[in-house]
């Protein structure tokens, strides 16, 4: 069920996500696993600012880095983006399925009979 994902991880999550750096990394590491120093070389920042982008991505479960000496490796962990598609299905499917409703409601009853020119306006 879409409630199984804490209120403040899926926070996390699409706190993360709102950032075009950290999507953009999310989006690299989907590819395959990469080092740190690989992972930021498109990017116009400094390493250590690649190193705060990390630490959100990990702090929100997206992100699991392994060190071996000197080298920091970063692989995506896909479970909070599927628990963040399901928030978003869920509430989509909502809405969907109540404007519908709304739609129905609208199409299928008589007609609301339009104002007659010159009558007497109501007082408010």
């Amino acid at each position: 069920m879409v409630n199984n994902m804490s209120s403040a991880r899926l926070s996390r999550v699409f706190g993360a996500l709102a950032d075009p750096t950290r999507r953009a990394m999310v989006s690299r590491l989907a590819r395959g696993d990469v080092t740190v120093t690989d992972l930021a070389a498109p990017f116009p920042i400094s390493l250590p600012a690649v190193s705060r982008h990390l630490k959100v991505l990990e702090r929100a479960g997206l992100v699991r880095r392994t060190v071996a000496g000197r080298v920091h490796r970063c692989s995506l962990v896909a479970l909070p983006l599927d628990r963040a598609t399901d928030w978003i299905g869920y509430h989509r499917r909502f809405w969907a399925e109540r404007l519908e409703a709304l739609d129905h409601l609208l199409t299928d009853s008589p007609p609301v009979p339009s104002p007659k020119p010159g009558g007497r306006r109501a007082r408010h």
